[in-house]
């Protein structure tokens, strides 16, 4: 018998102190890049996208990969290109944390277009309120001095 899996992750993570730094013109190339990592690690990418202060990524995740490696190596490896490709000049790195959250394969389309459609729902929406209600959704406890 093979190994079959589902294991569907919605990655959430911002700029070093929620700074507005990702610029749109050139955020395409850094989803390009993660979309390649993603692959070269055998998972699969269903969505990428994001505003000047964070991203979503909605991706498959091979059962052999631990989810805090593959944000850590998302998080290094984007900041490596970032400052090789000479993108986002005002770029100081990424919060040391980060959100994963497990989803079903069932919320898989309504996460995609939640996903692709960011700057649309940001005109509303901050990060910090958008971030809390995922906690609240995915009824994860936490302290709002950890959030700020």
């Amino acid at each position: 018998m093979g190994t079959h899996t589902q294991l569907i992750y919605h990655i959430v993570y911002s700029t070093k102190h929620r700074e507005p730094t990702i610029i749109q013109e050139d955020k395409k190339r850094m989803f390009s890049f993660i979309h390649q990592l993603l692959t070269n690690k055998n998972c699969h990418l269903y969505r990428v996208n994001g505003v000047e202060d964070h991203l979503h990524i909605l991706t498959h995740v091979h059962p052999t990969i631990a989810i805090s490696s593959l944000v850590k190596d998302i998080k290094l490896a984007c900041d490596d290109f970032i400052k090789r490709e000479g993108i986002f000049p005002k770029f100081k790195g990424w919060q040391d944390g980060y959100g994963a959250f497990s989803e079903s394969i069932k919320s898989k389309e309504r996460l995609i277009n939640y996903v692709k459609n960011q700057e649309e729902h940001h005109k509303n929406v901050s990060f910090l309120d958008e971030y809390r209600a995922l906690l609240i959704e995915q009824e994860i406890e936490f302290e709002e001095k950890f959030l700020l």
